[in-house]
């Protein structure tokens, strides 16, 4: 599986980005997809997470109520809309894909996804 992340750049504290990641493959219905960041200087953490049918979500407590995670199956593509930005989530984000397991898990946890993308740099200015 490869994933290729776009939509990265610059925004304004308080404003908005979406950032998206396309899968190749037949199973993306079947993966959990994340997304996960890395500031500089930082361990990389998770954001967000989606189930392989796009009914289950889950967010770090950082990003609730700013971020929403989707999914479009048919485009083989997960997004990650970000609004009211702050500087504190100027990071590198990740695209990440769990095995073709099922269409309802959730995974919050690096070790729990199998593909990474390359990252797509976010730089929020104050």
């Amino acid at each position: 599986v490869q994933l290729v992340e776009s939509g990265g750049g610059l925004a304004q504290a308080g404003g908005s980005l979406r950032i998206s990641c396309v899968a190749s493959g037949r199973t993306f219905s079947s993966r959990a997809m994340g997304w996960f960041r890395q500031a500089p200087g930082k361990e990389r953490e998770f954001v967000a997470g989606i189930s392989g049918s796009g009914g289950r979500t889950s967010y770090a407590d950082s990003v609730k109520g700013r971020f929403t995670i989707s999914r479009d199956n048919s485009k083989n593509t997960v997004y990650l809309q970000m609004n009211s930005l702050k500087p504190e989530d100027t990071a590198v984000y990740y695209c990440a894909a769990d095995r073709p397991l099922n269409q309802v898990a959730v995974r919050t946890t690096e070790i729990e996804y199998a593909y990474w993308g390359q990252g797509t740099l976010v730089t929020v200015s104050s």
